[in-house]
């Protein structure tokens, strides 16, 4: 049995006549995420939870309760756990220390799992991970949520040593991320203004780019359940928004529906079959039932901690002139080195608020869409990197001055070698070029910028020491 199946979430399935890996498996049926807010969409069939609690390894990309849930990871004490190889090793010292036997991957190099299955692991700069997996010469790209930064190039120059290559990611969840904004005047802002394009685009896009023959939807199924972050459902993906948009007017890329069965023996020729898993019965749940109780107010002690948790971020102080929470109905300004009057107000329950600057899992509130926030002066939390500097960079990688920060982007750097010169400087260059050359392949014009942007170590992975070897 050669097989490939995902379900959950985002758990792939790679199968060498047993199990031989299960990627990020988040139990949410019975695990909550987002001090409750997520759930499972779909229930995970019984012979595929069978076949997860038996895989020999487990792979997590990040630490997001979606796929590294808290709960569900004690279920698989005594399992081989790979790990990307993240700066500040987060996520190693803690599995560690809890008992577990951790083993981190090599960046960019191929290792080993069984006979017919190997595995290649890329680390971004936002803390997140790409697990390439090749089952007997069929290579599936897990990105989960994460984007090719660094990577894309050499990515493609791996997919094109492949016939049969499928890209499983995070597309078209914007709900994802924290979209529970509100004006100063205190009314919601509507977070797409009804232009939400399908998500099987931004799939279709990215494996254009990265010369991957075949979509899997992924990383993207999940319902809301708590009382005050339900509003967020309508902003999930229904399954049938999947067949619409490119991939179903251009014929150039598959696709193969969610919870896939992908049979990878080598007289067959990449077929999919679906899993079909029953959809989840969701239970409203009370936000209390999580140890969130929106009346109850902060003490002087936690305002030292959050101050402290805030100011201890260089660049963020440096940024934003104030923070503000609003908790139990009392406002709390915690005044910052910024000078250009810029500010956030967070509305948000004690208990939530505590756990996250306690154990470093701000990003976690942004994600649950209960904590309601207010932009003062700023288009976005990602202006000045702002939301990278605080979750990314120092909850995630333990950078929190500013010379930590310049040494956590100069590592990254070092890992994509000219990948980061070509993001930088070379394809926004490129961006621009593509509106005005004309729109036919057969173009001189469009030739010659293939030949003289593409060319790339990257492109020629025979030259490349990266992923010439495993373990």
């Amino acid at each position: 049995m050669l097989q490939m199946k995902t379900a959950g979430n985002a758990i792939l399935l790679a199968y060498d006549r047993q199990c031989i890996l299960a990627t990020d498996p988040w139990m949410g049926e019975e695990d909550e995420a987002f001090w409750g807010s997520w759930t499972l969409s779909h229930r995970i069939p019984a012979d595929i939870r069978q076949d997860i609690f038996s895989a020999q390894y487990i792979w997590f990309s990040h630490g997001h309760p979606d796929h590294l849930n808290p709960h569900s990871i004690h279920r698989f004490a005594g399992k081989k756990i790979l790990l990307p190889d993240h700066f500040g090793g987060r996520i190693r010292d803690s599995l560690r220390q809890q008992g577990f036997a951790v083993e981190i991957l090599p960046e960019r190099r191929w290792v080993q799992l069984s006979k017919h299955i190997r595995v290649l692991c890329i680390c971004t700069v936002i803390q997140d991970a790409i697990l390439l997996v090749d089952i007997n010469g069929h290579l599936f790209v897990n990105m989960n949520d994460a984007r090719p930064l660094g990577c894309a190039r050499l990515i493609r120059s791996i997919c094109k040593q492949y016939e049969h290559t499928y890209l499983l990611r995070l597309a078209g969840a914007s709900d994802a991320d924290m979209i529970n904004f509100f004006d100063e005047d205190g009314h919601p802002i509507e977070p797409f203004n009804g232009n939400r394009p399908p998500p099987s685009n931004v799939l279709y896009d990215l494996a254009k780019k990265l010369a991957i023959k075949s979509i899997i939807p992924f990383s993207s199924f999940h319902a809301y359940q708590r009382e005050d972050s339900l509003w967020a459902q309508q902003y999930t993906i229904p399954l049938d928004a999947w067949t619409q948009g490119k991939i179903s007017t251009r014929g150039d890329v598959r696709y193969i529906p969610p919870f896939a069965n992908v049979d990878c023996a080598s007289e067959f020729k990449g077929g999919g079959g679906g899993i079909m898993p029953c959809e989840n019965t969701v239970e409203i749940k009370n936000p209390e039932a999580f140890g969130d109780c929106w009346s109850d107010e902060l003490d002087a002690c936690d305002l030292r901690q959050i101050e402290d948790y805030f100011r201890r971020k260089e660049n963020v102080a440096d940024f934003l002139s104030f923070v503000n929470f609003r908790v139990g109905g009392k406002d709390h300004y915690i005044d910052l080195n910024g000078t250009r009057n810029k500010g956030i107000t967070f509305e948000v329950p004690r208990g939530s608020l505590m756990s996250a600057v306690q154990y470093k899992i701000f990003d976690d509130l942004f994600i649950g869409n209960f904590m309601k926030t207010t932009l003062h002066n700023m288009r976005s939390l990602y202006e000045q990197d702002f939301n990278f500097y605080l979750t990314k960079y120092a909850d995630n990688g333990g950078a929190e001055s500013a010379d930590e920060v310049r040494a956590y982007l100069l590592a990254y750097q070092k890992r994509a070698g000219l990948e980061a010169l070509y993001e930088k400087f070379i394809d926004p260059v490129v961006d621009v070029a593509e509106r005005f050359l004309p729109q036919s392949d057969r173009s001189i014009l469009r030739a010659v910028r293939r030949r003289i942007f593409c060319l790339n170590p990257a492109e020629s992975p025979s030259k490349d020491p990266r992923i010439g070897k495993s373990r």
